[in-house]
């Protein structure tokens, strides 16, 4: 599955074909793919300096075999590494969510007690597999601060809409808003921490590698009906258009990886890497390549697959929705911002 030559030592030894093997059921149930997550949990290291091309790796080979189940596994990998950089020890067992989305006229208050924990009322959006997980990282507001809190979801108190999920895409990974009225939650690192902390950006390129993951496996589809007429001009110039694409995204994340991988490395002669403006580049490079293939797949290969064929037709869906999670130009005008006021460009 690997080709670029930027991938850190950390992907080299991954085995992608084994991993697709194990998530890529298609139609599987909410509850079999976070015993998925569980399992990968057990076997991949968190990502940290050091394990990123590793775990960008993982990530995308699950989603290579099906979108959905990257959707669940990426949020779970993510809590455990950001609980194992708070020294929050994980209930046994546990399956986790991140919920850290804003909304418009909704708003999660967090009241802190004097015990360390606090209690949660309000209405938090885009909760993904809420009424499934036993637990959740969430955000809250404290007055002017942002917290994380570790939130057992089987509490009274939580109420999760699964019914306001009316998605065609990923339509078994409900992410409806959640209402909490008077939920006890652990206070999770000091206020603000979970934003400042250089894993949040890289946790938002590990989202980007399941895109590209996904789009890998739309690419295969392409090349198979290629195989299959090999005189078509047609397709062989949509799947030429197609390596390059993915190429494209390809070689974003593996400088990415080897970038993360290095920065623990006193020794390393490398200038100190803006977090969060190499994270938003990689993930927007990677929704464009993403969306390209997306867009020249579905006009390629015909209606015929997208309505016989159920794991192409799911692979599309949940691919449109998932890159959703990037905001297209309004994330394209934060790159332009940060360069504006801090540089960050070799030009």
């Amino acid at each position: 599955m690997l080709r670029s030559s930027a991938w850190p030592p950390s992907a080299r030894h991954v085995d992608t074909a084994g991993i697709e093997a194990t998530a890529g059921r298609p139609g599987s149930s909410p509850t079999d793919r976070l015993t998925v997550a569980r399992t990968l949990a057990a076997t991949t290291p968190l990502l940290t300096a050091g394990t990123a091309g590793g775990f960008l790796t993982t990530l995308a080979a699950v989603a290579a075999g099906d979108v959905a189940t990257a959707r669940t596994v990426e949020p779970h990998l993510d809590a455990l590494g950001i609980l194992q950089q708070a020294g929050v020890p994980v209930p046994v067992d546990s399956t986790w969510g991140v919920f850290a989305a804003e909304g418009p006229g909704l708003r999660l208050d967090a009241a802190v007690q004097a015990d360390g924990t606090a209690l949660l009322t309000g209405t938090k959006p885009w909760c993904s597999l809420a009424s499934t997980l036993s637990h959740a990282l969430v955000t809250a507001h404290a007055g002017d601060d942002r917290l994380l809190v570790a939130v057992d979801l089987r509490q009274d108190g939580v109420t999760v809409h699964d019914a306001a999920w009316v998605a065609r895409g990923m339509p078994d990974v409900p992410s409806g808003p959640v209402d909490f009225d008077g939920v006890s939650a652990q206070l999770v690192g000091a206020p603000g921490w979970y934003l400042r902390r250089p894993g949040f950006a890289w946790g938002g390129i590990g989202v980007a590698a399941c895109w590209w993951g996904g789009a890998v496996g739309l690419g295969r589809v392409l090349r198979s009906l290629a195989v299959a007429h090999p005189q078509s001009e047609l397709l062989q110039a949509a799947l030429g258009a197609t390596v390059l694409d993915l190429a494209d995204a390809e070689d974003a994340l593996a400088d990415a990886a080897a970038r993360i991988d290095r920065s623990d490395d006193a020794d390393a002669d490398a200038p100190e890497v803006d977090w969060p403006l190499l994270a938003q580049t990689v993930r927007s490079r990677v929704r464009r390549a993403v969306d390209a293939v997306r867009t020249r797949v579905v006009a390629t290969i015909g209606p015929a697959p997208l309505t016989a064929d159920s794991a192409v037709a799911a692979r599309v869906a949940d691919l449109e929705l998932y890159v959703l999670q990037d905001h297209g130009a309004r994330d394209l005008a934060r790159i332009g911002r940060m360069v504006t006021e801090r540089g960050g460009v070799a030009w």
